[in-house]
């Protein structure tokens, strides 16, 4: 089960077709999405839904998940392919983010939804902890809309691309404010991408307008 957590498709392809980790990925971003969800909702009962949203994907999102998984250097035991390796695989986002959802996925099926509930919160109650902090309950792109508005900038832009097959897609954002670009934000969906990407560019505004 571990080792089929931790085959990439690009290991799977270039050995003749093994199965990947894909299904176990599916799986384990339904788990984490619940068990985050649920800790979200008790923890924070006077938040609404239009808080808990942004605020979840402040906790569970590319970045998040692949930052944790390099906390337990995961990339060095995922097994890739010759050309992800050569192309830097085991520290890209999506590859970490991927793996370490079919981790979960893994210890669900192996030891049940209590103790991988367990597992999930060791790992992400720091993280939930810092998210709350920053604000992240707060819409990021709404937020820096209203920045930019209040000093007199141009209203956001967002260039977004994607990469992977259909079925996996990758999408990263750029968020551009008065001609000035900052720095990609990383997600699987379009709306994930920007909100982070808007969140990066307005605590990066912030900063420099104090």
């Amino acid at each position: 089960m571990l080792e089929l957590a931790l085959t990439h498709r690009s290991f799977a392809y270039e050995s003749g077709g093994l199965p990947t980790n894909e299904r176990l990925e599916f799986l384990g971003d339904s788990v984490l999405g619940l068990v985050v969800t649920e800790e979200l909702y008790q923890k924070f009962p006077e938040l609404d839904e239009s808080r808990l949203s942004p605020l979840r994907s402040g906790v569970v999102n590319m970045r998040a998940l692949a930052a944790i998984a390099r906390e337990f250097n995961l990339g060095a035991f995922v097994r890739i392919g010759k050309g992800e390796e050569s192309s830097g695989g085991r520290e890209k986002n999506s590859i970490l983010a991927d793996s370490l959802e079919a981790l979960v996925g893994a210890i669900y099926l192996d030891h049940g939804f209590a103790l991988t509930t367990q597992v999930i919160m060791k790992w992400f109650a720091p993280v939930i902890e810092s998210a709350n902090a920053q604000g992240l309950g707060l819409d990021g792109k709404t937020a820096l809309q209203e920045l930019a508005a209040a000093k007199n900038l141009s209203a956001p832009e967002y260039e977004v691309t994607d990469s992977g097959p259909d079925h996996d897609k990758s999408f990263t954002a750029i968020a551009i404010v008065g001609g000035e670009r900052f720095a990609p934000g990383e997600g699987k969906s379009k709306r994930e991408a920007e909100q982070i990407a808007a969140r990066i560019a307005y605590e990066s505004l912030l900063k420099t307008l104090k």
